[in-house]
């Protein structure tokens, strides 16, 4: 990005939290595609009330995953146009909805889009992932460095 984000100076304070959070997102930056990774990021950090991560997931969605700003406007509302990308916000969503406990057809549902066991395991991982990051943020609320964006209401 050509900057150190607010979020990551101030995270770094703790060389053992930031060290666990930079391998986590490192090792989920093989898991499925981008496209698919940032609409979960923007789903996850809509339903936690995570400002400062919808700003920074927004524009990384943009940038770099290149979704189109009615992609990212879905995303937030927890849904996708691509059928299959789409199976897997609505899964992430139900998880971070009920802390975990989702039903049979949650599960079916994402599998019949397509998704193996272990990529179901990969957006539960994305999930607990963005998550830490959401609480670190509404927790320290760092200086936004990147452009604030509309509630999601709103759009």
């Amino acid at each position: 990005m050509g900057f150190t984000p607010n979020m990551m100076a101030t995270f770094a304070q703790s060389p053992i939290a930031f060290n666990a959070w930079a391998t986590l997102l490192g090792a989920l930056s093989k898991a499925l595609d981008v496209k698919t990774r940032d609409s979960i990021g923007l789903a996850v950090s809509e339903v936690n009330g995570c400002n400062y991560c919808l700003a920074g997931h927004s524009f990384t969605a943009e940038h770099m995953a290149k979704l189109l700003a009615d992609e990212i406007a879905l995303a937030r509302k927890e849904h996708a146009i691509d059928p299959r990308r789409d199976a897997a916000v609505q899964f992430a969503r139900k998880v971070i909805e009920t802390r975990g406990p989702v039903s049979d057809a949650d599960l079916k549902a994402v599998r019949d889009a397509g998704y193996t066991d272990a990529n179901v395991i990969e957006i539960v991982a994305l999930v607990a992932m963005y998550s830490l990051a959401n609480c670190f943020n509404n927790v320290f609320e760092p200086e936004k460095d990147f452009p604030a964006v509309t509630p999601a209401g709103s759009l």
